[in-house]
């Protein structure tokens, strides 16, 4: 079998900003430097917090078993008092809440109510982290009975774990807008020179074009005789005048109208017939009838089937069969399958056929393709795609269009 190999012509650059690499670059660095401080503040509070709890915990334990010293009281009291933002539980020696601090929601209720909620707190605070054991003892130094302290984060440390995925769904969200603005930006220059291309283009075109209608008619009176010559001459400066056409309405809003697209096709393939290899065949079929109309500009959209009739040529290297069919597609569409018998496209390359600049040709730009994507959606707001490609087997367009 022979192997497929890849030749590359004369291809656009791509335009890639540095601009968005360097917005990339900068919403990474952002994202690292924010999480690493914020783990830090994070792991900084939670010491501090932890380091209170047991200072707490400590005094607690101590005071128990010195109930009389009043100056123990009095500071541990002013420890109690600094711990405004740690919610805290401690229990009696039988595991029931006794005492909270900093749980708003506890004291919104009253009675077996507030008992359960802080029961379920419990089991909660316990999964942060284990409770921590106040230890009770008589004046004979037995022991008779054991409290814990039960404590999560602080509603700061608990927001500044959660804001580093706020902050990064920020930066995200910019990074996306960034994107669409640039590839906005990037789509919009790129319209500007289509634009500017083909409007130079049919200009340049119209004054020889005016020259040469001229001179078909100053022959046509010179040599009466020559009808069939000058009908050829006239037909080539028909093709000219189409072509001028086409690049006249491109970056324009063109007229679209109901047309019979076999019959626009039809008459692109008699044209290429012409002047394609004669060891290629070309055939149109439509189901379920051959007058199946469609809104399209037909110049516009007859230089679309031509570029895909001639991209077929160019893969099947001057033979094999191009054949198109035409049908009726559901939700008011009609299908167009332009289907080669040609050398096929590789997978990996299936998404770029459509890109400004991709050939697999010696020559040329690679802008067939590019251009009819353009108008069937841009102008036609359709669909083109590649719908089969199997290598050394042939290729598939699909293209949709409105009724």
């Amino acid at each position: 079998m022979k192997k497929f190999k890849e030749t590359t012509g004369n291809t656009l650059p791509s335009p890639r900003s540095p601009l968005k690499w360097i917005v990339t670059g900068f919403a990474i660095f952002i994202s690292i430097g924010s999480i690493w401080y914020t783990n830090s503040l994070v792991e900084q509070i939670q010491e501090r917090e932890n380091k209170q709890i047991k200072i707490y915990a400590n005094f607690l334990e101590f005071l128990a078993n010195e109930s009389e010293n009043t100056h123990f009281i009095l500071i541990l009291d002013e420890v109690v008092k600094a711990n405004q933002t740690i919610p805290v539980i401690l229990t009696d020696v039988n595991g029931r809440p006794e005492s909270y601090r900093n749980l708003p929601k506890a004291d919104r209720r009253d009675g077996e109510a507030k008992t359960t909620y802080l029961l379920k707190e419990m089991e909660r605070m316990k999964e942060q982290y284990d409770p921590i054991s106040v230890t009770l003892i008589d004046d004979k130094g037995n022991n008779y009975g054991t409290k814990f302290i039960y404590y999560k984060n602080s509603y700061l440390l608990s927001q500044l774990k959660y804001y580093p995925h706020v902050q990064l769904s920020a930066i995200a969200l910019f990074g996306i807008v960034t994107f669409l603005v640039l590839k906005s930006l990037q789509r919009a220059e790129q319209d500007r020179v289509w634009v500017g291309l083909a409007k130079e283009t049919a200009h340049q075109l119209g004054t020889p074009l005016s020259s040469l209608m001229a001179w078909s008619e100053y022959f046509r009176q010179l040599y009466p005789e020559q009808i069939d010559a000058m009908l050829e001459f006239d037909k080539d400066i028909h093709r000219l005048r189409v072509i001028t056409d086409r690049f006249s309405s491109i970056g324009s809003d063109p007229q679209l109208y109901g047309r019979n697209i076999t019959e626009i096709i039809e008459e692109v393939v008699h044209y290429l017939e012409k002047r394609f290899s004669k060891k290629m065949t070309m055939s149109v079929s439509s189901f379920p009838t051959r007058d199946i109309e469609a809104r399209v500009n037909p110049s516009l959209f007859a230089w679309v089937i031509e570029n895909l009739c001639k991209n077929a040529a160019d893969a099947m290297e001057g033979k094999g069969s191009i054949n198109i069919k035409i049908l009726k597609a559901n939700e008011g569409k009609v299908a167009i399958d332009v289907s080669d018998t040609g050398k096929g496209i590789v997978k990996n390359k299936l998404k770029d056929v459509f890109s400004p600049g991709y050939t697999t040709k010696k020559r040329g730009w690679g802008l067939g393709l590019t251009l009819a994507r353009r108008i069937v959606e841009q102008y036609h707001r359709g669909k083109i795609f590649v719908k089969h490609s199997e290598i050394n087997q042939g290729t598939t367009f699909r293209i949709y269009i409105n009724e």
